[in-house]
């Protein structure tokens, strides 16, 4: 199933979501109001709440839950991201200014700690200790796994274990949160929950594979930011570590030093050309695969349904896509 289709199948219940995100979002403090009103505006593909409304419907819920869930899993996700673009500095997110580059480092860290604080305010709505439990836990997984990319950064001894480590944690836990909380919503048996778990888990880190693949390849029109920011930045992602252990000398010390000294914007092209003749870009893609893969099986179990289908059709979506 394609993304067109996929969105046509949850068009009613994303904007019942959207609407909820734009009641939820509004402030009487106008900056709230106005950086959080451009935040939740800023062309994003609204993945995460898409994917926790069709793990819902496969599930067959019979309430409106599930629209509150999903604008809880966007608010803690567009949190994430404000305080990201403060720590890294940047300046161009889906290809527009970033709210801290308008608004200021103050302004967009304090109107992040507004969204955390709201997506908890609507979990005491579900009246559900367990979406409590496992979101606090979530949220909490994604600043260790802040943390633990902020130390890995200019280290070129990080592992590839490493890598997968803050990868889990900073983009699957929310993914597999989303997924398994549909299960809570819906009263499933444990080994349902455990599958929509383990989908959840595997289909985000598939998704950030190739997020970090397209850092690389991708034109920076189509990523909505800089093309080589992780590069910029020193960040040992799985291609520019595979290809720094899988090159000659001169090559691997070019890389070396591009992770340490965050320098390698200079030779983008050449690092670039050591990842393809590497085979690193192909690499992380099959990984990417693999997981893609262990995502559709987990969901296996699910009965035949159209919404079952669009899962499926996100996995190789996640793999295939260009931005």
């Amino acid at each position: 199933m394609d993304l067109d289709n996929i969105r046509k199948l949850s068009d009613s219940d994303m904007k019942a979501v959207n609407r909820l995100i734009q009641q939820q979002v509004s402030s009487d403090v106008a900056l709230i109001d106005q950086l959080g009103f451009y935040i939740v505006n800023s062309g994003g593909k609204r993945l995460r709440p898409l994917l926790t409304v069709l793990a819902a419907r496969a599930l067959n819920i019979q309430s409106d839950d599930h629209h509150t869930l999903a604008a809880i899993i966007e608010f803690i996700h567009t949190a994430t991201l404000l305080h990201d673009d403060v720590v890294d500095e940047s300046t161009m997110r889906r290809g527009r200014e970033t709210a801290n580059e308008l608004f200021g480092n103050q302004a967009s860290v304090l109107v992040g700690d507004f969204l955390y604080s709201r997506a908890f305010q609507m979990m005491v709505d579900l009246k559900r200790m367990r979406v409590m439990e496992i979101l606090s836990d979530a949220t909490n997984r994604i600043a260790q796994g802040e943390v633990m990319q902020l130390m890995n950064c200019n280290d070129p001894n990080t592992t590839e274990a490493k890598y997968l480590d803050v990868i889990y944690s900073k983009t699957a836990r929310l993914f597999e949160a989303a997924t398994q909380l549909s299960a809570v919503l819906t009263d499933q048996r444990q080994d349902v929950e455990i599958a929509m778990q383990h989908y959840g888990k595997h289909l985000g880190t598939a998704f950030q594979l190739v997020d970090d693949v397209l850092d690389y390849t991708a034109k920076s029109e189509q990523m909505g930011k800089q093309a080589g920011d992780d590069l910029a930045e020193g960040k040992p992602t799985l291609p520019l570590l595979h290809a720094m252990w899988n090159s000659n000398g001169e090559d691997a010390a070019l890389i070396k030093s591009a992770i340490e000294n965050a320098d390698g914007m200079a030779h983008f092209e050449r690092i670039l050309a050591v990842m393809e003749s590497s085979g690193s870009i192909a690499y992380t893609r099959d990984l990417a695969q693999a997981e893609a893969n262990k995502a559709k099986q987990a969901i296996s179990i699910l009965p035949e349904s159209h919404y079952k289908a669009a899962l499926i059709g996100l996995a190789d979506i996640a793999i295939n896509r260009d931005s």
